[in-house]
């Protein structure tokens, strides 16, 4: 897994230029227990390949199965995974925690290879 910004967008250029169609999950807020904080980002390409990361476990591959989903459909979507502190008591977690996730679709509009996204995340990322 690659978990430095830099790397996962180097990735992102490379899926591009290969023709492959691709999205980026932001954590864009966490409340509680977070395994990565706001700014964390995984890219998927439509091969299922990924890169970075926003969680972890199960959340992981959730946000790997939506993004894919954000390939075919073009419409960026927000998700929110979370555990309350009730819940993580019972299965021996300190406290709960939510993570709440921008995925976008990606595109390569510049010649030089600057990757932009369609989505509010990219657009802020570029002012």
């Amino acid at each position: 897994m690659i978990d430095r910004t830099e790397d996962v967008f180097d990735a992102v250029r490379a899926w591009l230029a290969r023709g492959e169609r691709v999205a980026l999950a932001t954590v864009v807020s966490t409340w509680g227990s977070s395994p990565r904080p706001a700014g964390s980002q995984l890219a998927v390409c439509a091969g299922g390949d990924f890169v970075g990361s926003v969680s972890g476990g199960c959340v992981e591959g959730a946000v790997v199965r939506e993004a894919r989903e954000v390939i075919d459909s073009g419409r960026p979507r927000l998700l929110e995974f979370g555990v309350s502190n009730d819940q993580a008591w019972e299965v021996g977690l300190a406290c709960g925690g939510t993570v709440r996730v921008y995925v976008e679709a990606l595109e390569d509009e510049d010649i030089g290879g600057e990757v932009r996204g369609t989505g509010a995340v990219a657009r802020a990322r570029r002012a």
